[in-house]
């Protein structure tokens, strides 16, 4: 197996001059080397076609041993040299200093098609990053962040990639729940690959120290490689990077409030800064909508990354970027003015997106309150978005009447449809038909239109626990079935329909299918 090598992070970058693999503060480096542990008895349990095409990988070497021994971690390419990144950052608001790649060994970069890819090993050891931790993952994790990374992208939502999942043959120690019930899981590999995996804690890391030099070279570092259209570095380069970041990240906020993903720990350290998304750990899709709903119980009492307040935490994040950057600039008037902006861009975006969910293509003065109505009308009664959204794509002009019937479906109580609630939902729908007379799209073109963007299949959690179920019965075979049918998240796919509907009832409040841990 030949791949196209161009390692530039752990070249360019300043290393950790202790070689030593033992937990400890790191100062003036970007990165510690560090070599991934040797899996007992590797096994490959799936991997991505479209990633393999991408890094130049033949599809009979995907089989090999060559391929399996790299990409958990039993052998180190030739001629690379693997590392953990240092980072620090914000976690639910408050700052928790050097962090860093805990459970992460990033292996080298490949360029091939003129596009460069950062490849990263998710639970392959620890490394001086890995504070109490081991460094490994579970096979449960690492199932959910192969397959939620791919269907992801799929969506349309920018993302990290997942190029294979590995089960390790080890066992690891984890307390799913934080009871203080901890037991032996089966331990799996993910290998991640990406443009690039630095977060907004990698620059906050050298802002909190004051070290203005390292800060420096990481920025110039990264608008070189990932932002060239931007030009040599200066201040007012910084500025525009800056701005770069914010309207990147405020296009994956958008993304994510369209498909109702909600990520669930938003810390800074799990920031793109290219706006992807990063580090799938207790995510989920709204199954009834729910501004308040986070999958996250570490989060359950505060619910600061709720799904209604992940465009604001966005914001708080990037106050932190524009802190971390301030040194390199002296000013703060011109963050300022940047992120005064975004809550002006998101509002923008964000009708912009919703009309597009509504088949809505002229700007009418009202689509606002259109909008806010249908939101309140979804709280009146526990309510499927994304079934909702799809099946209003099959409403026909001139049939008000038949509003409710044809979005029953997303209703998970159809009963409490009544009375007053029947009657906000009658209103609604004589708005929307009247606001649908004004477009010139027919029904058919519309509904072609909604359907590209309100998808029909997501990663629901419930799904990921039975694959996660199966797995670790030794068979694979959902896994595969889930990854095909997410490929193709807005087709029809007659052979998924059984996966286009709401969550089981039993699926309500068992682990892992309604709020998950951060535990992995």
């Amino acid at each position: 197996m030949n791949l196209n090598i161009a390692d530039t992070f752990n070249k360019v970058l300043s290393p950790d001059r202790n070689l030593e693999n033992t937990r400890r503060k790191v100062f003036g480096a970007m990165f510690s080397f560090v070599t991934p542990k040797v899996p007992t008895s590797p096994k490959l349990i799936h991997a991505s076609p479209e990633m393999i095409k991408n890094l130049g990988i033949k599809n009979n070497e995907v089989d090999s041993d060559a391929f399996l021994n790299i990409f958990s971690g039993a052998e180190v390419y030739k001629n690379t040299h693997p590392y953990a990144m240092a980072y620090a950052g914000h976690q639910f608001g408050n700052w928790a200093g050097q962090l860093g790649d805990g459970r992460a060994i990033n292996l080298f970069e490949v360029q091939h098609n003129q596009k460069r890819w950062a490849v990263q090993l998710k639970g392959a050891g620890e490394t001086p990053y890995s504070r109490q931790g081991d460094g490994l993952a579970v096979l449960r994790s690492s199932v959910r962040e192969y397959l939620c990374s791919e269907a992801m992208h799929h969506l349309g939502v920018p993302t990290t990639r997942a190029l294979s999942l590995i089960s390790s043959g080890d066992n690891v120690l984890r307390d799913m729940l934080y009871n203080g019930n901890a037991a032996y899981e089966k331990g799996a590999i993910v290998c991640r690959v990406a443009p690039s995996f630095i977060r907004f804690g990698n620059f906050e890391l050298f802002a909190s120290r004051n070290d203005t030099e390292s800060l420096k070279k990481l920025t110039d570092y990264t608008i070189k490689h990932f932002y060239p259209e931007l030009g040599t570095p200066s201040k007012d380069v910084y500025i525009h990077f800056f701005k770069a970041v914010t309207d990147k990240t405020l296009k994956m906020i958008i993304h994510w409030q369209r498909v109702g993903f909600v990520h669930g720990v938003m810390n800074t350290d799990n920031m793109s800064i290219l706006g992807l998304t990063i580090d799938y750990g207790p995510y989920g899709w709204l199954e009834g909508f729910d501004f308040g709903w986070t999958p996250n119980t570490t989060d359950r009492e505060h619910k600061r990354y709720r799904y209604g307040n992940q465009p604001n935490i966005a914001l708080w994040n990037l106050l932190q970027l524009a802190n971390a950057l301030y040194p390199l600039v002296e000013e703060a008037k011109p963050f300022e003015t940047i992120l005064n902006y975004y809550q002006k861009d998101f509002e923008t975006q964000f009708l912009d997106m919703m009309r597009s969910k509504l088949g809505l293509d002229i700007k009418a003065e009202g689509d606002k309150q259109l909008i806010k109505d249908l939101e309140d009308c979804l709280l009146l009664s526990e309510t499927d978005m994304t079934i909702f959204y799809r099946l209003l794509s099959n409403h026909e002009k001139g049939s008000v009447d038949e509003g409710i019937k044809t979005v029953q479906a997303a209703f998970y109580n159809p009963e409490e449809i009544r009375d007053d609630k029947k009657k906000k939902w009658e209103v609604w729908f004589n708005t929307y038909d009247k606001r649908l007379n004004s477009e010139s799209l027919t029904d058919s073109e519309r509904q072609l239109k909604m359907n590209a963007i309100n998808p029909k299949y997501v990663l629901r959690n419930y799904m990921a626990q039975l694959a996660i179920d199966k797995a670790n019965e030794g068979d694979y075979s959902l896994i595969d079935e889930l990854f095909k049918m997410l490929k193709k998240p807005y087709n029809n796919q007659p052979e998924n329909q059984k996966w286009f509907a709401k969550r089981p009832e039993w699926a309500r409040h068992k682990a892992g299918c309604s709020m998950l841990s951060c535990s992995s």
